[in-house]
């Protein structure tokens, strides 16, 4: 399946137009991630990574609603060339904070890029089922997710080699600017479809509109928990991700470059059981999967708790090739691989069957508030862990919490989806 999805002109553009775009936020973020970290955050270089996560992610609490309100409005494809060529504005600006080394400039183009992708997340995931059967639209929701993690590696790899080495500036400008081009020209192939509901009226305060779509939301039970569900998802990537740096510079002892192998890693496990998932899933979403990948999820964050709390800091900084030869090194990287991975199985399945049951008609606007929901769990969650960090709680503490939570989601999931569980019900 995967070669005719991406020899078709329904699936191919967006596949390239999400990979560009999701490669230029992570190439910004995580440049900015290691220019923190490694050469001016100081004492508070851990708290500002974890801020640096909740800028690109707040814009999906505020804006998600109306990006789903013009997505059903409008024909997606339409919407998705106009905000791709907006985003090479938004570039413009990132390009200027690496030339002129601003870190202001920098936070300010990571909140424009979120604002972005708020606004691009209902008109991608909407249109999936507009372009595709039912029976491609796991595989097209997992290869969908591995673009973009995908992009999350090359863009952590990438960024990370910028910022840590020093590069010239202006050709990381180049570099943002042609990914950004790339992004807009991909979207100009997406066939036009139609508008879901051409008459709807947009709502001008997007508080008013966000507040609408989640009580919407809520009056659909199956919908709603469905939306709850794959928020979890996020949150358990957003901690991951914000603990990681702590992690691999305060309990490993490592350099920048065990940063980016951790990150690798964990994006690579995330695209592996995004593709297992998709495997699992023939003529409809496998939502035996969600639970199964949730008791996962929270096994392998419990023993990362276990091995932080054995384990003794080095005297001396290490290299990833160092890491790769000490048993903890390599039981943390095992146990980030495993724990992404489980992510994978947990959220392709989970995410298939809301797009399917959702009212095509009024799709966009519930990817939109699940996209709220996301934002509001992630936000939520790094505000606390970056409280949590500031009044001195441990790592090993926050990863033992987040696997005795996500293992009662695994019980949750497994009541409230019981029965689509053992029917693997889609039905409308």
């Amino acid at each position: 399946m995967f070669k005719t999805l991406m020899l078709s002109r329904r699936f191919a553009p967006l596949f390239w137009c999400q990979f560009f775009a999701a490669l230029n936020d992570n190439f910004v973020k995580n440049a900015l991630v290691i220019l923190i970290l490694y050469k001016i955050g100081g004492n508070n270089g851990a708290t500002l990574v974890t801020l640096a996560g909740v800028t690109l992610i707040a814009p999906f609490f505020i804006l998600s609603a109306l990006g789903g309100e013009l997505a059903d409005h409008y024909d997606k494809a339409l919407m998705a060339r106009r905000l791709k060529f907006a985003e090479i504005f938004v570039a413009a600006v990132a390009s200027a904070g690496f030339i002129t080394h601003s870190i202001a400039l920098l936070f300010v183009a990571l909140a424009l890029l979120g604002v972005m992708a708020a606004l691009f997340g209902p008109v991608k995931y909407g249109m999936l089922p507009d372009q595709l059967e039912t029976s491609e639209l796991a595989a097209g929701n997992a290869f969908i997710e591995g673009a973009t993690f995908i992009a999350i590696l090359a863009g952590t790899i990438a960024g990370g080699y910028a910022a840590a080495e020093a590069g010239s500036p202006w050709l990381i400008a180049a570099l943002i600017m042609t990914m950004a081009m790339l992004s807009w020209l991909s979207s100009r192939m997406i066939p036009l479809t139609r508008a879901g509901a051409p008459h709807l009226k947009i709502t001008v305060n997007p508080l008013t509109s966000t507040f609408a779509i989640l009580g919407e939301l809520k009056s659909q039970p199956r919908l709603w928990s469905g939306g709850l569900i794959v928020s979890w998802f996020w949150l358990v990537g957003a901690v991951v991700l914000s603990l990681l740096p702590a992690v691999v510079k305060n309990r490993l002892g490592g350099s920048e470059g065990v940063v980016t192998l951790c990150l690798a890693v964990f994006t690579i496990g995330i695209a592996l059981g995004s593709g297992l998932a998709a495997k699992a899933s023939h003529a409809r979403p496998n939502l035996s999967l969600v639970p199964l990948g949730a008791f996962a999820m929270a096994l392998f964050s419990l023993d990362l708790a276990w091995v932080l709390h054995s384990m003794t800091t080095p005297a001396t900084p290490i290299s990833a090739q160092a890491l790769l030869r000490t048993g903890n090194g390599l039981r943390i990287l095992l146990d980030l691989f495993a724990l992404a991975c489980a992510g994978g199985l947990f959220i392709v399945p989970s995410f298939a069957a809301v797009q399917s049951w959702a009212d095509p008609a009024k799709r966009a606007r519930v990817i939109a508030s699940i996209n709220v929901l996301n934002a509001a769990f992630m936000t939520g969650a790094g505000v606390l862990v970056a409280v949590l960090q500031q009044a001195g709680i441990s790592l090993t503490a926050l990863f033992a919490a987040l696997g005795v939570m996500t293992f009662a989601v695994g019980l949750l999931i497994r009541r409230s989806w019981r029965n689509e569980i053992a029917a693997g019900d889609l039905a409308t």
